[in-house]
């Protein structure tokens, strides 16, 4: 008789696998998938009681809202009052690309916007330990000719276009969106942003020529702040639209194309005047700071996304990139929050932080030095690159083809000379990482590893970051795991960039 842990079991396959609900006759893969230890993980005890003190239902909506330059992930939940609060913030253990939207797929840059993800969105057998799929392009995206594939929120602390996070955050977060789904929430919003919609982050970035999408995006930040209920997303005229309702008197529903001209719609009266009012004193703030003298960001070059400082304090040569600090209680942690692989490759410091011969080396501009004790001239340069993974034509590849899968490659290093020989050729050279020789051969944006493969090589459940310290790994191999000799491995992955 099947007991009561196998049912819920099966049914966590129905749900994020979105496969229909499995029965008794199902095949072995289905009932590997629902037997699957990493997508099945609890909920650690201490946030169901932190959920319990801010008045939260275990499987109650949530939201999340990821910060760039910040590095942090926000995880709402809707409390018995039926609005959002805050959960928990994690910290990003590595995200690619630069302050500003991805535009084109092998762009390495991790998206900003508003995405929604379903259950089907959900990857229980992801080659990154666990992941869900952003839902990039959304809309908008397409409307712009945007393109794009397989960008993910997923563990394994590497990205190449991504946000991730350690394995052990990434069993939690993904716990946390799984129970959602089994409160009936059919999808939950991601919001991702280039930093804190504040206005001292505004006026800092206020020569960016991403500010118009920035401020546009905004808006709905607004809108969720005020209200502290997930804003209705739609798209007309290549633009976001936030809380669109039927004006009085309209028969027919509202239809909108992110391309056409937009339909005829009213915003709520109470919504809209709180928004007026929050953006009325965002705008006097910002003008108050550029009058002070708040100086603008620079623009940065040879950069490589960013890593929060709690992790960059703990690997070798670790850098935060284009991350700043954020939530002060994060960076006080006692410990990384999850295990670190040993393959990781932290960001490069932004251009203008570097030496004038780091510099020479990247090929970028030379700057005036921001720190005090800037990395040395000789410090080596990781480059990483995948190659492309099989495919199968079974069940858990019909759902990799579904969910969408990256695959990866053993990251490689390269030590440049102390005194270049040719300094004039190293300046014409793209200052990003991949302008090195690769080793291995890039793989086609669409292509999927095996998933079956990659359930085997992947290794077993870790324990919640919640409840027990994690120990730091002592070479590629994640703890816990077995040494496994396969093309889809951890450990002949890249460590550097997804």
């Amino acid at each position: 008789m099947i007991n009561r842990s196998l049912v819920r079991a099966l049914l966590t396959s129905a749900v994020l696998a979105g496969t229909g609900l499995l029965m008794a006759g199902c095949n072995t893969d289905d009932i590997s998938l629902a037997n699957n230890a990493k997508a099945n993980q609890p909920v650690p005890p201490k946030l169901i009681a932190d959920m319990a003190a801010k008045d939260m239902d275990l499987q109650s909506p949530i939201l999340v809202r990821l910060f760039k330059q910040e590095a942090e992930l926000e995880i709402w939940k809707q409390d018995r009052s039926g609005r959002f609060a805050l959960l928990k913030t994690y910290p990003i253990c590595r995200w690619s690309g630069d302050l500003g939207p991805k535009v084109r797929e092998g762009d390495r840059q991790a998206p900003e916007g508003f995405y929604s993800i379903s259950p089907a969105q959900m990857n229980p057998q992801s080659a990154y330990y666990l992941s869900f799929n952003t839902g990039y392009p959304n809309a908008f995206d397409k409307a712009l000719g945007r393109t794009g594939s397989q960008l993910m929120v997923h563990g394994d602390c590497s990205s190449r276009g991504c946000y991730a996070m350690t394995d052990e955050q990434m069993a939690e977060i993904y716990s946390l969106g799984r129970e959602s789904f089994f409160g009936g929430q059919k999808s939950f919003q991601l919001q991702a942003y280039p930093f804190k919609m504040t206005p001292a982050n505004m006026a800092k970035h206020r020569n960016n020529p991403n500010m118009p999408f920035w401020k546009m995006i905004k808006e709905g930040n607004d809108h969720f702040e005020v209200t502290r209920q997930e804003p209705k997303v739609d798209f007309c005229e290549k633009k976001y639209v936030f809380d669109a309702a039927k004006p009085p008197n309209a028969t027919r529903e509202l239809v909108f194309d992110a391309s056409a001209k937009c339909p005829a719609y009213v915003i709520p009266q109470e919504v809209a005047d709180a928004v007026r009012e929050k953006q009325a004193t965002d705008l006097a703030e910002t003008a108050r700071l550029i009058a002070k003298g708040t100086p603008v960001a620079r623009t940065n070059t040879g950069i490589d996304g960013g890593m929060h400082r709690v992790f960059a304090a703990r690997v070798p040569e670790g850098n935060t990139g284009l991350s700043e600090p954020g939530d002060g209680s994060l960076s006080l942690m006692a410990r990384a929050p999850g295990t670190i692989p040993s393959h990781v490759n932290p960001p490069k410091a932004p251009a203008e932080s570097r030496t004038p011969s780091e510099n020479l080396l990247t090929g970028a501009p030379e700057q005036p030095k921001l720190v005090a004790a800037p990395a040395p001239a000789s410090a080596p340069t990781r480059v990483a690159n995948a190659a492309p993974a099989a495919q199968d034509d079974g069940f858990f590849s019909n759902l990799a083809r579904k969910v969408g899968l990256g695959s990866a490659a053993d990251a490689t290093a390269s030590t440049p000379p102390s005194k270049p020989k040719a300094p004039e050729a190293k300046r014409n050279e793209p200052p990003r990482p991949e302008a090195a020789a690769p080793k291995t051969t890039a793989p086609k944006p669409d292509a999927k590893p095996d998933a079956k493969h990659a359930a085997a090589s992947r290794p077993p459940a870790k324990p919640s970051v919640s409840d027990t310290p994690a120990p730091a790994a002592k070479d590629s191999q994640v703890s816990g795991s077995a040494p496994i000799v396969s093309s889809n491995s951890f450990d002949s992955r890249f460590g550097a960039v997804k």
